[in-house]
């Protein structure tokens, strides 16, 4: 589509349309689209997963947030809970805020590093900022093929073997931004098991009992 706000009416002439994934960059911008939120969606402030619900001529769309499910998720078997853990989210778009949500619900505090609004400046990044958190994610498409050569601007020395380093992005598997972490001896994990588990809730949430009963 050329345009985002062409959406309503693709759905409204496709009946065959039940429900839809939003992808970058439009997990924000799709909001003023929609008839209503789920809870999570509402709380984090985008939507990755749209639910259509079709009654006689009309046509509802609500918006869900399965990002921070499948997120959570593929984090849990991946980080000790018992220990006092913290975390850098790298970037502010709509990926981050349901990442800074899947983090509420285990307890892990966090900040925000961003170019402009995040609570930390890409530069004023420390050292000591790197080192004092064992949890770092990238939530930027920064380092997604075909711009497989580019990577967020952190100091990467600073990178040890305490550290988990989780990438958003799955193509390539191994983004320069893992490679680099991992050659410091940091434990790394890219997004590919976040994009099934949130897949399989958003195939839940098309296909819950109430839409199958109408």
């Amino acid at each position: 589509m050329p345009s985002i706000n062409s959406l309503r009416a693709l759905i409204q002439d496709t009946p065959s349309i039940e429900g839809l994934n939003v992808t970058v960059p439009y997990k924000e911008k799709v909001l003023p689209i929609l008839d209503e939120l789920s809870a999570d969606a509402k709380t984090i402030g985008a939507v990755n997963c749209i639910e259509v619900r079709r009654e006689l001529s009309q046509v509802k769309l609500i918006g869900h947030n399965s990002d921070w499910y499948g997120f959570l998720w593929s984090l849990k078997p991946m980080i000790d809970l018992s220990i006092a853990n913290k975390a850098l989210i790298l970037g502010t778009g709509g990926a981050s805020k349901a990442v800074a949500y899947a983090l509420d619900q285990v307890q892990i505090p966090y900040q925000f590093v961003s170019r402009y609004a995040g609570d930390i400046s890409y530069q004023n990044i420390s050292e000591k900022d790197i080192f004092d958190c064992n949890v770092i994610i990238n939530t930027t498409p920064l380092g997604t093929y075909p711009d497989i050569l580019n990577c967020p601007a952190i100091p990467y020395s600073a990178i040890k073997r305490h550290h988990l380093v989780v990438d958003l992005v799955y193509n390539p598997e191994k983004t320069l931004f893992l490679s680099n972490c991992e050659a410091q001896g940091a434990k790394i994990k890219n997004g590919y098991e976040m994009l099934s588990l949130q897949a399989e809730k958003s195939w839940e949430i098309w296909n819950n009992s109430e839409n199958l009963q109408r």
